[in-house]
């Protein structure tokens, strides 16, 4: 059982590489990107020769090397992870500092914190201290991160590769072939190529005691695409362990709107249907594996669901406890300013410690196509600027990862130097209008090598070479990150999450639920802006679901805020004023909707 009621998720590609390195034996989990094999390469040289380990480069000429770059790194990581917790475990003659630090972390409700001061208060010999730290203490979990949809075709010598070499399947072949007895987390959607890819390996599927070498976790946004998700892994006899579920808008990296579903609402949701998504997945699972000859399985096997996006007090997480039951809370953009967990270099650092609302905004960035919180003024992009200033708009594209649009044939980068050139030579041959030549313009070069840039700080804090990559950072924070001002410890975020300190700045901070749903009343005026000129029937049933969606939201929040002591640290009073604001620019919106409509019939 996990002694800590949060989790840090995966951030960027770069910023929680190393984490587990930093807090696993603290007892946290933490979450790291399998999207960067030449940088884990990099990472394994600086860590080996740092704690003089065996090194031998994993070589682009040998074979699968993407799958055996990820396993070595995170063997590598599992083992230095577990020396570093026997230490912790075998003081000498009095209790460690580093022991007190494990138990200073933890809140002060944990049953372990009080039965370890208990146990202090009798003055035990030191072998039986000993003892019962190493039959209660547990490391954080080392869970791995894979985006679905990345999973670009590779080539040798012009010849496509088998499907299992795709970016994906590598990724995951490196980590079932690891020595983790970890999670991994699935985020971006589904792939039903990669699902049944992962069928082929045994520590995916229960042993007779229902034991689970690898977990799957699924991080989603709502309860349908959970349900969808689940069933078709449990068709294969595989066992969706966690439902992670993220505000589709209030998160940093990669946004998913969905059609307008609330956290709230969504968690509601996984709260009255959660007995009945496991036991619907377990008959389609035992089913599943009577068929393949594996362990039967008579009772359904356990489920946690969690959420995050946005949490910022102590008050937010505790309400997601007690309401909705989670059985962890993930803190995410307030970790990039916590060194001792994450790896941000410092230019970075002092720009996100100074950024305001303003600062953060939801980007056209990505080549991906997807929404993406940025910061403004990250050296990332101000190279992208130069380029264009320059007449040389686009990334030299040196890695490759999301090189996956065939618009021009052979598979290219949006972000790249030659998909956009061959997109403005095809944009100036139209002959457009000064004005739309302008608005497409500026959406071709909008794009920033990302898959580059959000490992780049790891390169720069452990003072690597990035001749290849460039020095420029991208750097992905939710909107959370506007009210955290200062550079942080680990004491320091532990005590505010557990509500023994206060690490906020002065800035007024909306509750974490009416922050995402004024994103969502502005991404929603924005896709009203974007159908102005043109309507379909598509756009026009997304508008339509979108903000009937958001009105039962606000109904929603207003009578979960309406019951007495729902939630006793927030002002009422300013809560129910935001949703009445909310209410009347929803009102506004969903008007000029309908007489987009009404004009376009």
């Amino acid at each position: 059982m996990n002694p800590h009621s949060f989790h840090i998720p995966v951030m960027g590609i770069g910023f929680t590489l190393d984490t587990p390195l930093k807090v696993s034996h603290l007892g946290m989990d933490s979450v790291i990107s399998l999207v960067d094999d030449i940088l884990l390469e990099k990472m394994r040289k600086v860590y080996s020769e740092k704690f003089q380990l065996p090194y031998e480069e994993i070589t682009e000429a040998i074979d699968d090397f993407r799958a055996k770059r990820i396993t070595a790194y995170l063997n590598m990581t599992q083992k230095l992870v577990q020396e570093k917790f026997e230490a912790l475990l075998n003081f000498q003659n009095q209790v460690s500092e580093e022991i007190k630090d494990y138990f200073s972390f933890l809140p002060d409700t944990s049953p372990l914190k009080k039965e370890f001061q208990h146990l202090l208060e009798q003055s035990p010999a030191i072998d039986d201290i000993k003892n019962w730290l190493a039959q209660n203490l547990r490391m954080g979990s080392i869970d791995v991160n894979i985006m679905t949809k990345v999973d670009k075709d590779n080539y040798i010598k012009g010849e496509k590769l088998p499907t299992q070499y795709n970016d994906a399947h590598a990724a995951l072949r490196g980590f079932a072939q690891s020595e983790l007895e970890s999670s991994v987390v699935l985020s971006a959607g589904m792939n039903p190529r990669l699902f049944a890819y992962m069928e082929g390996y045994d520590d995916f599927y229960p042993d007779s005691a229902g034991h689970l070498r690898k977990k799957i976790i699924l991080k989603v946004s709502d309860y349908r695409s959970a349900l969808i998700q689940g069933k078709v892994l449990a068709k294969r006899g595989l066992w969706v362990s966690e439902y992670r579920i993220e505000s589709g808008l209030n998160c940093g990296g990669h946004a998913f709107a969905t059609e307008g579903y609330l956290l709230g609402p969504v968690l509601h949701e996984f709260k009255e249907k959660r007995a009945e998504l496991q036991s619907s997945l377990h008959e389609v699972l035992a089913t599943a594996l009577l068929a393949k000859g594996k362990a039967a399985q008579a009772h359904p096997l356990p489920i946690k669901i969690t959420a995050q996006g946005g949490v910022g007090t102590p008050e937010e997480h505790q309400f997601l406890q007690q309401e909705y039951g989670v059985d962890s809370v993930g803190w995410g953009s307030p970790f990039l300013l916590v060194p001792e967990a994450t790896t941000v270099d410092k230019h970075t650092l002092a720009k996100l410690s100074k950024a305001a609302e303003n600062d953060v905004y939801l980007s056209d960035i990505s080549p991906l196509g997807i929404p993406f919180h940025s910061l403004k003024g990250n050296t990332k992009d101000e190279e992208k600027l130069e380029r264009i200033a320059k007449g040389k708009p686009g990334s030299p594209c040196p890695k490759k990862f999301v090189a996956l649009n065939t618009e021009f044939g052979k598979p290219l980068c949006t972000a790249s130097r030659q998909y956009q050139h061959k997109k403005l030579e095809q944009l100036e041959a139209q002959n457009l209008p000064l004005e739309q030549f302008q608005k497409a313009y500026a959406k071709i070069v909008a794009k920033s090598c990302t898959c580059v840039g959000l490992g780049t700080a790891s390169l720069l804090e452990h003072g690597l070479n990035t001749k290849v990559e460039g020095s420029g950072v991208s750097i992905c924070p939710g909107p959370n990150i506007a009210y955290f001002s200062k550079v942080m410890s680990m004491n320091q975020i532990t005590d505010h999450i557990y509500g023994r300190d206060d690490m906020l700045n002065q800035s007024a901070r909306p509750h974490m639920f009416m922050k995402e749903l004024g994103i969502y009343l502005d991404y929603l005026k924005n896709a009203l802006d974007d159908a102005q000129d043109q309507m379909n029937r598509k756009q026009e049933k997304y508008l339509k679901n979108f903000s009937a969606n958001l009105k039962k939201g606000i109904e929603y929040y207003g009578q979960l805020f309406s019951i007495p002591n729902s939630e006793k640290s927030i002002a009422k009073e300013k809560l129910f004023s935001d949703l009445e604001h909310f209410t009347q620019k929803l009102q506004g919106i969903t008007l000029s909707i309908n007489r987009l409509l009404a004009s376009k019939k």
